[in-house]
C-alpha cells in the first residue's frame, strides 16, 4: 500500500462530543467554495480493490475506511474511538483474550444490524487461504490464524467467537502491544455475509456490489484499477449521521501535478498533491499543507538472478544516489533522506526512549568511486562486461522522476549498465511484483500500523510482499524471535527487530531512497480531515467547510 506509516504501541480511548473531534486544520488556501458541504479532491492513483480483504494500496484503505467502518476509528493522535464498539474492549488479565460490546445501533446501508457475525465472517474470509488476502499474515496475533493461513486448520477454528448478535470474542496466541491499533485497521472491518454471498466474484467490483456502514456510502464507481472517478456520498443510515457534514466528495485521479493546481486554482478541486518544482513553488502559499507519513519509498532487486544474488552488485547501485537530491530537488514535498527501511519518528524504544532509525544507524549515502569498485568486482564475479535492467515503477509523477534519476544515476556512473524503465499504474506495478517481473523495482510502503514489524516482516523470505526474493537465515530467525516476544519481553522484542534492521542494511537487500512526506494544496474552509501517518490515510467523518 498499501497501502503505501508511518510510536503507537498501546492505544487509549478518546470520549468527547463530536465538537471537540472537529480538528481544526489551520492550512489555508488561496482557492475557497461557498460551504456546500460538498468538496472535490484529487487523488494520483486508481484503487485495487474495494474488498476489505483483498485492499492493500493507500487509495483502497482510504476509501474503505470513509464508506465502511470497523470497531474503533482512529483519532488525530492515534487512539482508539469506539465506533462499531460501544466502549473499549475489555482485556483479560494475562492480554490473550478480548472481549468487546458492539454498537446495537449500526447497520448497513440497507438497514440490517451490524453483527457480531458479520466480524467473524470477515476474519475468517481473510485468513481463508483460497482468499489470497495479502494481509491474512495482520491476523497472526490471533489465535489459530497462522495454522489456518497455512492450511493446516479450517478458518472456523479462528480464535474469533460471536457470543452474541452483539458480543464478541477475540483469542490471541500471544499478548502482541499493536493489536488493539490492528482494530481499527480496513482488513479487520466486518462484512455481511448474506449481501457478499449473493454478489459472489462481482463483490467490490463496483458500487453496486458494495454495501456499506461507514460515514459515507460509494457512488460512480465503475471498477478497481482502471476507473479514474468516484464519489463518497454521506450514508444516510449511519448511526452516527448527524455528526457527519460533508454530504458529498468527489474523488478524481490526476497524475500530472500541473493538472491538480490548475483543478486547484480555478476551484473545481479542494485537495491536492503537489510534487517537484510545484511543491517548492508553493512553500510559502497560504495554502500549502505538508504531511508526514510513516513511510519508505525503496528499490528492490529480482534476487532470484545471479545478478542481484551478488551482494557487491546490489552495494554498487544503492551507492550511485543521492537522496538528499532526490527529496530537496526532485520531490520539495518535506519528505526525508532515510537512514533505514523503518521510518524515524514511529517507533521507539520500550526502555530508552530511542527512535528506532537512530538506534538502528544506518548508513546510506552516495559513495560514487565505492560504487564503482563494486561493479568492477561484481563484474568479474558474474564474468560480465555489460548489463541491460529492467526498472518497473508506477506512474505517478513523483515516481516517474525518481525513477528517470534512477535510470541516470547508474547510466552515468557505472559503465556498461543500461536500465530500461518500466512505468506503468499501480496495479500493474503491484503485479509485475508479485510475480517477480523485474530487475529494479521502485515501489513503497506505509505503516498499517506504527510498530517495526509493520516494515521488517515484508522481507522474510516466506514474506509475500518479498518482491525481491531477499534471503537470509539470519534475518529471519531475528524477526521470528521477535514475534514471539511478548508483553513481559518488549526489550528483547526491540533488540531483535534492531538486529533484523541492521542486517537487511549490511546485505543492501534492498535501498531504501525516500521517507516520505506529502505537500498539499488545500481549501483553507476545509477544516477538520483527520491524516494518519499509518493505516488509512484520511478520515473525512469528521471534516467540514467553514463558512
Amino acid at each position: 500500500m498499501k497501502k503505501l506509516g508511518f510510536s503507537m504501541v498501546m492505544v487509549t480511548l478518546l470520549l468527547a462530543g463530536c465538537t471537540s473531534k472537529q480538528k481544526e486544520n489551520t492550512s489555508e488556501s488561496t482557492s475557497s467554495k461557498a460551504p456546500s458541504q460538498e468538496i472535490a479532491v484529487v487523488v494520483d492513483q486508481e484503487m485495487s480493490s474495494m474488498d476489505s480483504a483483498l485492499a492493500t494500496d493507500t487509495y483502497s484503505i482510504t476509501a474503505i475506511n470513509n464508506v465502511m467502518e470497523g470497531l474503533y476509528r482512529l483519532t488525530e493522535n492515534n487512539e482508539l474511538e469506539p465506533a462499531g464498539a460501544k466502549s473499549l474492549p475489555q482485556v483479560s488479565e494475562d492480554g490473550l483474550t478480548y472481549t468487546i460490546q458492539l454498537n446495537e445501533h449500526a447497520t448497513w446501508s440497507d438497514g440490517s444490524p451490524v453483527t457480531a457475525d458479520d466480524y467473524v465472517f470477515a476474519w475468517r474470509k481473510a485468513v481463508t487461504p483460497e482468499t489470497k488476502a495479502e494481509y491474512g499474515y495482520l491476523f497472526e496475533p490471533v489465535k489459530h490464524a497462522t495454522d489456518i493461513l497455512a492450511g493446516q486448520l479450517a478458518p472456523e477454528e479462528l480464535g474469533i467467537k460471536a457470543v452474541s448478535e452483539h458480543e464478541l470474542t477475540i483469542e490471541l496466541e500471544k499478548t502482541t502491544p499493536y493489536f488493539d491499533s490492528l482494530l481499527a485497521f480496513p482488513t479487520f472491518f466486518p462484512q455481511n455475509e448474506a449481501f457478499v454471498t449473493e454478489q459472489g466474484d462481482s463483490y467490490g467490483k463496483n458500487s453496486e456490489n458494495l454495501i456499506y456502514n461507514g460515514p459515507f456510502t460509494l457512488a460512480d464507481f465503475d471498477g478497481p484499477g482502471t476507473d479514474t472517478s468516484w464519489t463518497y456520498l454521506k450514508n444516510e443510515d449511519y448511526w452516527d449521521k448527524d455528526t457527519v457534514q460533508l454530504t458529498k466528495i468527489d474523488n478524481q485521479v490526476v497524475k500530472e501535478s500541473s493538472t491538480s493546481v490548475n483543478l486547484f486554482e480555478t476551484g473545481q478541486a479542494d485537495d491536492i498533491l503537489l510534487t517537484g518544482e510545484l511543491a517548492k513553488q508553493y512553500k510559502d502559499n497560504e495554502a500549502f499543507v505538508t504531511i508526514k507519513k510513516a513511510g519508505t519509498t525503496y528499490l528492490s532487486y529480482n534476487q532470484t538472478e545471479a545478478t542481484f544474488k551478488n551482494e557487491n552488485m546490489r552495494k554498487a547501485i544503492s551507492y550511485v544516489f543521492d537522496r538528499e537530491a532526490i527529496v530537496n530537488q526532485l520531490l520539495g514535498d518535506g519528505s526525508i533522506a532515510p537512514t533505514g527501511l523503518v521510518p524515524s519518528g514511529m517507533s521507539y524504544s520500550p526502555t530508552t526512549d530511542e527512535d528506532f532509525a537512530v538506534e538502528a544507524g544506518g548508513n546510506l549515502t552516495m559513495n560514487i568511486d565505492e560504487a564503482k569498485k563494486l561493479w568492477q568486482t561484481a563484474q568479474k564475479e558474474l564474468g560480465i562486461t555489460n548489463l541491460t535492467l529492467k526498472l518497473v515503477a508506477y506512474d505517478t509523477d513523483s515516481i516517474k522522476k525518481v525513477a528517470e534519476y534512477l535510470q541516470s544515476s547508474i547510466e552515468e556512473n557505472l559503465e556498461g549498465i543500461k536500465v530500461e524503465l518500466s512505468v506503468v499504474p499501480v496495479s500493474v506495478a503491484i503485479e509485475y511484483g508479485q510475480s517477480t517481473n523485474f530487475d529494479l523495482f521502485l515501489f513503497g510502503w506505509t505503516a498499517d500500523y506504527a510498530d517495526p514489524s509493520s516494515f521488517l516482516e515484508l522481507f522474510t523470505t516466506d514474506s509475500v510482499y518479498n518482491y525481491g526474493k531477499y534471503t537470509n537465515p539470519k534475518y529471519d530467525q531475528f524477526v521470528a524471535a521477535a514475534k514471539k516476544a511478548d508483553l513481559n519481553q518488549l526489550e528483547q522484542r526491540w533488540d531483535n527487530y534492531i538486529q533484523a534492521e541492521k542486517t537487511l542494511m549490511q546485505d543492501m537487500g534492498v535501498s531504501p531512497l525516500i521517507q516520505k512526506s506529502e505537500a498539499r494544496l488545500r481549501n483553507p474552509a476545509l477544516k477538520g480531515i483527520i491524516s494518519h501517518s499509518a493505516g488509512a490515510q484520511f478520515d473525512y467523518k469528521y471534516a467540514y467547510l467553514e463558512e
